[in-house]
């Protein structure tokens, strides 16, 4: 799934490559996403003109000047290609949106994605984004926010990190990346914190996020750039998919450390350095 810094980098691209300019047409070729497209999607959006771009957690917002908002999620394998002129239709291709400044096409396999249309002055009710923690890049992530948030918890660390009520975006690659860079084992209990580690994990969050952002994200699976490019960020994972190898700043014998180890928790696999993670 697209976590916080590949989202980052689609909106960028589609801001870029499409500005603000006016919805021409909508075609709905397959509506039958995680949550189905509304009927009315393409009444609310044609004609309207695109005022601003945001990410929210790992949505992206299109605000319109008809006082919609397209909410826009890739789910686990959606991504969105930019076309200059009206492109042929391929296999999982699910939407296509005309804009006078270019085409996009929404194409999604495994249709776990979400393409939606809400009231602007309602965003912050909505179901998608109403009980979201802060924004790790926009907002301020602070170690007394973490502090707080993390007392009396029970569950491991990295699990608390993925808890989308605490901070919204962060997904399993990046909290790995950050915890090895904070030198905190996901292991730890969210609440054995002090206040020092969480200003140290604060820092390392926002750090791991704006380099892989600059890197356009991480491609692993189905993830790529709107213009079909690859993220480079994977090639800067310290501990992320390595299990076995030596991290980056260790000098340990990895015959007897046995190098980097793979944890699942929560049914997803994290990667950590027994040596430098404590």
């Amino acid at each position: 799934m697209p976590e916080l810094p590949e989202v980052e980098t689609i909106k960028c691209a589609l801001q870029k490559a499409i500005g603000y300019s006016t919805i021409d047409d909508v075609i709905i070729n397959q509506n039958q996403l995680r949550i189905p497209i509304p009927d009315d999607f393409g009444k609310k959006v044609i004609a309207s003109k695109i005022l601003s771009y945001r990410r929210i957690a790992k949505y992206i917002v299109i605000n319109l000047s008809n006082q919609f908002s397209i909410i826009w999620h890739m789910g686990m394998s959606g991504r969105i290609k930019i076309c200059e002129s009206e492109p042929v239709w391929q296999k999982h291709d699910h939407v296509l949106i005309k804009t006078s400044g270019g085409n996009l096409v929404y194409h999604d396999p495994r249709r776990f994605g979400l393409l939606t249309v809400e009231p602007t002055d309602k965003l912050s009710q909505c179901r998608f984004f109403a009980k979201l923690g802060v924004d790790p890049i926009n907002d301020k992530l602070s170690a007394e926010y973490l502090y707080k948030k993390f007392q009396n918890k029970k569950i491991p660390v990295k699990m608390a990190l993925l808890d989308q009520q605490i901070i919204a975006g962060i997904g399993n690659i990046y909290a790995s990346e950050a915890l090895y860079a904070a030198r905190i084992s996901p292991l730890r209990e969210a609440g054995c914190l002090g206040l020092k580690e969480c200003r140290r994990l604060a820092l390392c969050i926002y750090q791991t996020l704006q380099k892989a952002i600059r890197a356009g994200g991480s491609t692993l699976r189905d993830y790529h750039k709107p213009d079909g490019s690859e993220g480079y960020f994977q090639f800067l994972h310290c501990v992320y998919n390595k299990t076995g190898q030596r991290c980056p700043d260790c000098v340990c014998d990895i015959a007897q450390t046995g190098g980097i180890r793979k944890v699942v928790q929560g049914g997803r696999s994290g990667f950590y350095c027994p040596v430098l993670q404590k």
